[in-house]
């Protein structure tokens, strides 16, 4: 039987509210949403959405690999975004860290973000049994 897993590393940002980083259940890793905070200051970025995206993704990155997984092994991602019109920036930055076949995706514009930030994306990563 499978037991939840909290996954936590000081190489994301912490949690800013009652929730985990991500809780791993079996072979699936659920990462909760990240913004581009920086892990050591907890302080945002950058203001530009290119830079924000960056970020967010290396946090995501990095819990993954906490995990022992990979980013690459993502099956579905989340993209929550307070300007649609930046999407080509967004999916030029994703091409950088995830390789095709890519992963399933939603993408939505909000009204606001925590922390006044431009950008927020979940993941849920498959972690694949190690020999």
């Amino acid at each position: 039987m499978n037991e939840k897993k909290v996954i936590n590393t000081t190489a994301a940002p912490s949690a800013i509210g009652p929730y985990s980083q991500a809780v791993q259940l079996g072979e699936m890793l659920y990462i909760s949403g990240q913004i581009p905070l920086l892990p050591d200051t907890m302080v945002v970025c950058s203001d530009d959405i290119k830079q924000q995206a960056k970020q967010v993704f290396k946090n995501l990155a990095a819990i993954a690999k906490a995990a022992g997984a990979d980013l690459n092994d993502s099956v579905k991602i989340n993209i929550s975004m307070t300007d649609l019109s930046m999407f080509d920036t967004v999916n030029q930055v994703m091409t950088t860290f995830l390789e095709q076949p890519f992963p399933a995706r939603a993408c939505v514009e909000v009204a606001a973000l925590p922390k006044g930030v431009k950008i927020e994306v979940e993941a849920i990563v498959w972690v694949k049994p190690s020999c």
